[in-house]
């Protein structure tokens, strides 16, 4: 049983992930990694707004029975983004000298899989 929700749950974070980016890009905004991962943690979503950087930490939710998406990142998940932030910043020579942010992309789905509800929050992520 454990095993058909781990796959349920993971593929759902795909699909939010792919969502995400379909999203965002619609908004004006350039793809630039996803899935980024180093010792200090992992980025979902890295995109470029105009010349800043806004890194995205993706929430894909069925329903909102057990909260919404965007309430579930806690103090120790707000210290790993950032600093894998600014991993991914100083790893990437062509971002040195961009103003990056963390935003969080909150997406809940309905009982069929189909986005109910969109919810982008720049700067979510200011402190850990």
């Amino acid at each position: 049983e454990r095993v058909g929700e781990y796959v349920t749950r993971s593929m759902l974070g795909l699909t939010g992930e792919q969502d995400a980016r379909t999203y965002l890009e619609a908004q004006g905004m350039t793809h630039v990694a996803s899935n980024w991962h180093c010792r200090a943690g992992e980025l979902d979503l890295i995109m470029l707004d105009g010349e800043e950087l806004a890194i995205m930490e993706v929430k894909a939710r069925r329903g909102e029975r057990n909260g919404r998406a965007e309430e579930s990142i806690g103090p120790s998940k707000a210290r790993k983004l950032l600093a894998s932030a600014e991993w991914f910043v100083s790893a990437h020579d062509a971002h040195h000298h961009r103003i990056w942010r963390i935003d969080l992309l909150a997406l809940t789905y309905d009982g069929s899989g189909r986005i109910e509800r969109i919810a982008h929050i720049p700067n979510a992520i200011v402190t850990g």
